[in-house]
């Protein structure tokens, strides 16, 4: 059986697509976890919203594709962090991530303002790396949602009727 045919393949890629091209999709899921892995906790949501009104994208797509890219923000944070330490020839980030999440724990504020140059290097480094990963995982997706995605008619429905 082809993956596209599948019952609910089909049923999530209507969903999706109703009234927006391949090309808008591929665009919402690339930013969605580009931004969903924003090394600064707490921002993605607003990004991902100010995002879909600049570009004109799917607020709710960007919002889930945001939110299934939660455990790459939590995962790529140290990391992240780290490669801009580099970047910026600091030294290492003097705390491991379990530490980190003790002290956001205890005082978020606190934590924050401990953290917040080696947010900053983070997030440098997240501007360069993610610039070309949101590029290239725009590039692959797009293949695979123009053929799942048929193509729609150049005329627009009529919205009282529904048809064309």
């Amino acid at each position: 059986m082809k993956l596209r045919n599948h019952k609910s393949i089909r049923l999530i890629v209507e969903l999706l697509s109703q009234g927006i091209t391949p090309r808008k999709i591929a665009l919402t899921v690339a930013l969605g976890v580009l931004l969903g892995m924003t090394p600064v906790l707490g921002s993605t949501t607003i990004l991902c919203a100010i995002a879909a009104v600049v570009f004109r994208i799917n607020l709710p797509l960007i919002q889930v594709v945001n939110y299934l890219a939660y455990p790459l923000q939590l995962l790529l944070l140290v990391p992240f962090i780290q490669a801009g330490q580099w970047l910026f020839h600091q030294p290492p980030l003097p705390f491991t991530f379990a530490q980190i999440i003790v002290l956001l724990r205890m005082s978020f504020w606190h934590t924050a303002g401990l953290l917040w140059d080696y947010t900053l290097h983070g997030l440098v480094a997240w501007l360069i790396l993610g610039g070309g990963a949101v590029l290239i995982l725009y590039l692959v997706l797009l293949p695979i949602l123009t053929r799942l995605i048929p193509a729609q008619d150049a005329k627009p429905a009529d919205p009282i009727s529904g048809g064309a």
